[in-house]
């Protein structure tokens, strides 16, 4: 039954206790109700005069007549679905009327589905969590909450008012700790129908766990700095063999034949007409 529906029968039965041997008007209850889809609601009809004639509630739905007195009958109405009038109506000193109990049929979240984008992770990698909640409506005042351990990550407000059964989806977007892999992600979902005249209803997912792992090394940078320091090496060889081989050339021979050439080429240009 409707987690809301606690407030049909508490009401049926205050009727039930008010009308017995009474002649004063019973306890009528609400005419605005919440129903989960597809489950049950006690309904009281319960007529304005102390002894009226014809009185019954008028549905298309199915429905148990569960016990009467003169002033009231309770009902009870079987597999909601929609959003439906019922109307109570009864005859008191010729005249006919009636009393319409509004039904509001919601789609509470049965389920709440938590996802990792990754099951391993390294520090500091990106990793999405989404969390799910099936055919839920309305969505209006519907809140979905991601949670690490008990620490909130993000919650988010949903405000679409779309009668119809909707699927919840949040999304967000974050970077592993270390500490994330002592910790359990989870996604809550609760629906609050107070301002409707109705309750709350709160469901958690299962738990998920997030590996975390250090970051591995890049192979292809270790590769290429190893290239860069050989090249550097070469470079740096090639260089200090010219220079002994020089040195070892002068040495033999008193001769520098870099330098000389250097030199004529100096001599050549101060040579030069301006």
């Amino acid at each position: 039954m409707s987690p809301f529906g606690g407030w049909g029968m508490l009401a049926a039965f205050l009727a039930m206790l008010c009308c017995r041997g009474s002649g004063e008007k019973a306890f009528e209850g609400p005419e605005h109700l919440m129903v989960g889809s597809g489950e049950f609601q006690m309904i009281n009809c319960t007529a304005s005069c102390t002894d009226p004639t014809n009185l019954i509630l008028e549905t298309a739905l199915n429905k148990t007549l569960l016990e009467s007195q003169a002033q009231w009958k309770l009902f009870r109405v079987y597999n909601i679905s929609k959003d439906e009038e019922l109307l109570c109506s009864f005859t008191c000193a010729g005249k006919q009327e009636m009393k319409v109990f509004n039904i509001t049929v919601f789609y509470p979240p049965k389920q709440v589905l938590l996802t990792l984008s990754h099951t391993s992770v390294a520090v500091g990698t990106l990793f999405t969590i989404e969390c799910r909640v099936p055919a839920v409506a309305p969505l209006e005042g519907l809140t979905v909450t991601l949670l690490r351990g008990t620490e909130i990550l993000h919650n988010q407000t949903f405000e679409e008012t779309a009668p119809f059964p909707h699927d919840a989806v949040v999304t967000h977007n974050t970077t592993a700790h270390r500490e994330d892999g002592h910790h359990n992600f989870s996604c809550e979902a609760q629906m609050d129908l107070r301002s409707r005249g109705g309750g709350l209803v709160h469901r958690v997912s299962d738990p998920q766990r997030l590996e975390v792992k250090e970051p591995e090394p890049n192979y292809q940078m270790v590769i290429m700095a190893i290239v860069i320091v050989l090249l550097l090496l070469f470079v740096t060889f090639v260089f200090l063999c010219f220079v002994f081989s020089e040195k070892w050339r002068r040495g033999r021979t008193g001769h520098y034949p870099v330098q000389a050439a250097w030199n004529r080429l100096r001599r050549s240009h101060r040579a030069q007409p301006l």
